[in-house]
């Protein structure tokens, strides 16, 4: 059975401490930083391990592209998703195919170290959120939504699920929520037309939903990771998405509204959420796993939907995932380190 707290671990191997935590039923998902890469052989014994101790477990990661890649030692470096808006404004056609093979590419090498998806794509604009930047793919949602399909398209023909975030969008937000409180002031339908639509659009394409640590004081008084109304009446009932929706992570500093981490946990599965993240502060992940242990378990079978297609592989320290892989890796290093002139 999957549970709601997905944690993490701090090194690049399990300690007997961390072997203890993952056999509580709650604990439902691990999530992998750049301290627990060092390469892909490395990475694959270590989640192989992971589920001879917990095998129903989800394995996450960001793995965006850009300044937000965890792995990288031994992996294809990818450029961040607004190299590809840049290029649409110009080559259109040039800009799809290549999203879809970057979206591919992630998918296959995170897949071949036994992780089972990564928390991408960004479907919020680049507007003026530092946090955000070109993290998105474009400025405006007639490129987002084209590049970003084609993005998950290459995702789910590697066999992975896809998580589009941050729910209801945090690209129009100022303030970077993992540092501080984020509001955005704007009415409901300001951000429905402007903001939402790309997760809108792109609805049929998505497993998973990642909402926003931002208040949206109009709205509702939580942030939408916390506000029933974000996701019971918008998301589920209005919008009618059957995804799982995972919860930023909670040891943020904008989440600290809710209080201490059994606090916040409680909030966003009370609220919806399916699974929430306590990542990078053991004692609050505890202490969150504590609060939770008389919460029902999450919707398994839409949990079960997150579980990617993970292939029996035998890893040397480098990748060597076949012919197309390589032919794929050279075209998106090369788009990488290339100039677009506009």
């Amino acid at each position: 059975m999957i549970g709601a707290l997905m944690l993490d671990i701090a090194g690049t191997t399990l300690t007997p401490e961390d072997i203890e935590l993952l056999k509580n039923p709650q604990v439902g998902g691990l999530i992998l930083f750049a301290r627990n890469i060092e390469s892909p052989q490395q990475v694959r014994a270590l989640t192989d391990h992971i589920r001879s101790v917990r095998p129903e477990i989800l394995i996450a990661v960001d793995q965006e592209g850009g300044r937000v890649q965890r792995l990288k030692q031994g992996f294809t470096l990818l450029p961040a998703m607004g190299r590809f808006g840049e290029l649409y404004l110009e080559q259109p056609e040039h800009a799809l195919n290549l999203a879809e093979q970057c979206g591919w590419l992630m998918a296959t090498e995170v897949l071949a170290v036994g992780i089972d998806f990564s928390f991408a794509p960004v479907l919020d604009l680049n507007d003026i959120s530092d946090v955000i930047g070109d993290r998105a793919f474009a400025k405006n949602m007639a490129d987002i939504v084209p590049l970003a399909r084609a993005f998950m398209q290459g995702m789910h023909a590697a066999g992975m699920a896809t998580t589009g975030k941050h729910f209801p969008g945090h690209g129009s937000v100022k303030a970077d929520s993992h540092v501080a409180a984020a509001i955005d002031s704007r009415s409901y339908d300001e951000i429905y037309a402007h903001d939402m639509q790309s997760f809108i659009q792109l609805m049929p394409d998505l497993n998973a939903l990642m909402p926003a640590h931002v208040i949206y004081p109009q709205v509702d008084a939580n942030p939408a990771g916390f506000s029933q109304h974000w996701i019971q009446t918008v998301l589920r009932h209005q919008l009618q998405f059957d995804g799982v929706l995972f919860s930023d992570d909670l040891s943020m500093q904008a989440a600290c509204v809710a209080g201490g981490a059994d606090a916040r946990i409680q909030a966003a599965l009370n609220a919806g959420c399916d699974m929430g993240l306590v990542c990078n502060d053991r004692a609050a992940a505890i202490v969150a796993l504590d609060s939770i242990q008389d919460f029902a378990l999450p919707n398994q079978q839409r949990l079960e939907r997150m579980r990617g297609k993970i292939p029996a592989l035998h890893l040397t320290d480098n990748l060597a995932l076949g012919e197309e892989w390589l032919q794929v890796k050279h075209r998106i290093e090369e788009f990488k380190n290339s100039t677009i002139h506009t």
